[in-house]
């Protein structure tokens, strides 16, 4: 958030500002879902964009990174919540990505 806050391109952030519609793929029930971030920012032709930003482990991300049952769980609700959010997005003009342990921290070696 320090990076947000300090980066000269940032226009604004916000920490957990929306909530998503999605069906719970194990129950059938409609829940919200809240993502981690909400972004704008302006890039190198100075043009702003709106991004919505999940931070998950890898291993809540992807099948091959899933160590567990659980974790597999969690990738299929997960799944189920980030295809809400990139129609939601989609509809408002905004980009949706989830970030790793892997994004979050290459640069940070």
């Amino acid at each position: 958030m320090r990076v947000f806050d300090s980066h000269p391109s940032v226009v604004g952030w916000a920490s957990e500002p929306i909530q998503i519609p999605y069906q719970d793929p194990s129950s059938g029930r409609w829940r919200a879902y809240i993502p981690d971030f909400l972004l704008v920012y302006i890039d190198a032709k100075g043009v702003k964009h709106g991004e919505v930003i999940e931070v998950k482990p890898a291993r809540q991300t992807l099948e091959s990174a899933a160590k567990t049952k659980r974790d597999r769980a969690a990738i299929a609700i997960n799944t189920a919540k980030w295809q809400a959010a990139q129609a939601w997005c989609s509809n408002s003009g905004l980009r949706f990505r989830v970030m790793t342990e892997a994004e979050i921290f290459r640069n940070a070696r």
